[in-house]
C-alpha cells in the first residue's frame, strides 16, 4: 500500500499546482490576473484592488469584480491616476508574467479620437 499512498500524494500535489487556473479555460482569464501579466501594476493584489475599486470599464460597462472574465477582443478602459484614461483592446490571454516586450503583445492601445 505504500506505493498507492505515494501515488495519491503526487496526484494531490499536481492538482494543487494548477489550482490557480482551475476555473479558467483557454477562452478567458480573470481581469486581475491579466492586468498583472500585462504589467499594468507590479503586484497582482494591486490589480485586484484597482478592479474592485470600480474604476475599470470592460466593454464600456463598469466592473468592480477582479474575477471578471476577460476574452480576446474585449476593450478595457483604465484610469491613469488623474491623467485621463487608457483604452486597450485585448489581443491575447497570458500564460505567464513575462518581460515587458512580451507583455506588450497582449494588448493594443486604442488612440483617443
Amino acid at each position: 500500500m505504500p506505493n498507492a499512498d505515494k501515488a495519491g500524494a503526487e496526484q494531490a500535489r499536481a492538482g494543487r499546482a494548477g489550482a490557480d487556473d482551475a476555473g479558467e479555460d483557454r477562452g478567458w482569464q480573470r481581469l486581475d490576473k491579466w492586468l498583472w501579466h500585462a504589467r499594468f501594476l507590479k503586484a497582482r493584489a494591486d490589480c485586484a484592488r484597482l478592479a474592485a475599486g470600480g474604476l475599470i470599464r470592460l466593454n464600456r460597462q463598469p466592473t468592480d469584480k477582479p474575477h471578471a472574465r476577460l476574452r480576446p477582443g474585449d476593450v478595457l478602459t483604465l484610469p491613469l491616476g488623474g491623467r485621463g484614461v487608457k483604452v486597450v483592446r485585448i489581443l491575447a490571454l497570458a500564460r505567464r508574467r513575462g518581460p515587458a516586450p512580451e507583455a506588450r503583445l497582449l494588448y493594443e492601445e486604442i488612440p483617443e479620437v
